[in-house]
């Protein structure tokens, strides 16, 4: 079952176009990952500043099929798949809350690995990341 996170579109995720600039959709997908780890009972703080476990993204792509503008609300599913035992990505669907059934109105990919930040060297995926993996795959 994928994680579901609604978003109002803002001023300022618009350019001087008055669409959504790339990176800013990518940095409300990264919004709803957070937002799935809290749902999932990870404590962000800790998280993203642990000695031992860090989980950085090393590839992100994304696709608009529809401009997105400021005003809109839109409904992030979020779906992270294992890729091994020390990689996952997460495919995220932004569809208009209006109209949940039509085409996506974007599509983004993040792929994240698991390493000791220390060393910067691969290591299994922490335990609770596997349960937050279970939790929100299909």
């Amino acid at each position: 079952m994928s994680f579901s996170y609604s978003r109002t579109i803002r001023f300022g995720d618009t350019d001087a176009a008055g669409v959504v600039y790339f990176a800013n959709l990518l940095s409300i997908c990264h919004e709803a990952y957070e937002a799935s780890l809290m749902a999932t009972g990870i404590e962000l703080r800790t998280f993203f500043n642990n000695p031992e476990a860090a989980i950085p993204i090393v590839h992100a792509s994304i696709d608009f099929f529809r401009p997105l503008f400021c005003g809109d609300e839109v409904a992030i599913a979020l779906t992270p798949h294992a890729l091994s035992g020390d990689r996952f990505e997460i495919t995220y669907l932004i569809r208009a809350v209006s109209m949940p059934t039509e085409r996506p109105l974007a599509k983004a990919r993040t792929e994240h690995v698991s390493i000791d930040p220390q060393l910067r060297t691969r290591q299994p995926l922490p335990p609770e990341m596997i349960h937050w993996i279970e939790s929100w795959s299909d």
